[in-house]
């Protein structure tokens, strides 16, 4: 190993690749290397969890303020959708993570729905008022 990790991030994983390719697995930077694999893969889950998030906000706005739907909130929920989509396709195993990530991303996002409404908090249902199979539904749209 030749290029710090800390010092040329870029370099360093070009090397580890060839090190691995020439399966020189010895000379690797296992400690460095097995923590950007998991953050990868954290990457991938707070990526979905966000999505979610901007879903159900946006959900929450359609459903609690009907007189201000409009095409840009029609539009951010379908794209919501087909990346959420995109996302399991990529990734299915992330589908193991789907209550969890939920239950964090409809907190989050009556936070955010109370803040860009003005509504309270408490205006918004405590428990997630849909299943998956709905919000990924192209269809869908409460009320």
């Amino acid at each position: 190993m030749t290029i710090r990790y800390d010092s040329d991030f870029y370099g360093w994983t070009q090397e580890q690749a060839n090190l691995l390719r020439a399966g020189s697995l010895n000379q690797l930077d296992t400690q460095n290397l097995l923590e950007e694999i998991e953050s990868m893969g954290s990457s991938q889950r707070d990526e979905l969890e966000s999505r979610l998030e901007v879903l159900f906000l946006h959900l929450l706005k359609w459903s609690f303020q009907p007189s201000h739907r409009g095409q840009s909130w029609k539009l951010t929920i379908a794209e919501q959708r087909r990346k959420i989509e995109r996302r399991l396709l990529k990734s299915p195993s992330l589908k193991s993570e789907l209550v969890e990530l939920t239950l964090y991303a409809y907190g989050d996002a009556i936070l955010a729905a109370a803040r860009e409404t003005g509504m309270s908090e408490k205006t918004f249902p405590k428990q997630c008022p849909w299943t998956f199979e709905q919000l990924v539904d192209s269809e869908f749209y409460p009320n």
